[in-house]
């Protein structure tokens, strides 16, 4: 339906170059989710990111404010 609005909110914490972070925005995609994506360096520094995740590596996750974690975690949560 080109008319439907996507109702699951989606974020992730990436950084340029990471290849789990292109494999977490693939699977994201697959599945039909749009996404915010904070880029670090950019939007958000690391030391922020690891208030709010706690944890140290890209991607982290959320979806409807739930910490999925990093792309392997994602894939999990979809299968």
């Amino acid at each position: 339906n080109p008319k439907a609005v996507q109702t699951t909110k989606v974020s992730l914490f990436t950084k340029p170059g990471c290849p789990h972070c292109a494999r977490a925005k693939t699977l994201l995609a697959k599945q039909g989710l749009s996404f915010d994506e904070l880029t670090l360096g950019d939007e958000i520094s690391i030391s922020a990111m690891r208030a709010i995740t706690n944890a140290d590596t890209v991607p982290q996750v959320f979806i409807d404010g739930k910490h999925i974690g990093g792309a392997d975690d994602l894939e999990k949560y979809f299968s």
